[in-house]
């Protein structure tokens, strides 16, 4: 079922936390920040469909914002066309969501 790239959603992962910009297939794509709460984000195509990449919002009341508000790097990946979440980044590890 996967057409996830992990080590691409690993390596995007990192690179949004190190800088302004993250590199993909070669190319320089920049960070941008959500316009309400200036999250890190970036949409970015792997295997012909768009995803976006997200810092997690640490304010959030899931295991995932408490990952956050104790200091680790998280970043969650969503299908645009779906809308749907469809992996998690942590420190460096990827974690596959599966319906």
């Amino acid at each position: 079922m996967s057409d996830l790239d992990v080590e691409m959603l690993k390596s995007i992962a990192e690179q949004m936390w190190g800088g302004a910009s993250v590199k993909i297939s070669g190319k320089n794509m920049a960070v941008k920040h959500t316009s309400y709460q200036r999250l890190k984000t970036i949409t970015f195509e792997m295997n012909g469909k768009k995803y976006q990449a997200i810092e997690q919002n640490a304010e959030k009341p899931s295991r995932w914002g408490q990952l956050a508000r104790e200091g680790h790097r998280v970043v969650q990946f969503r299908d645009v066309q779906t809308g749907r979440y469809v992996a998690v980044a942590v420190d460096g590890t990827i974690k596959q969501y599966w319906r």
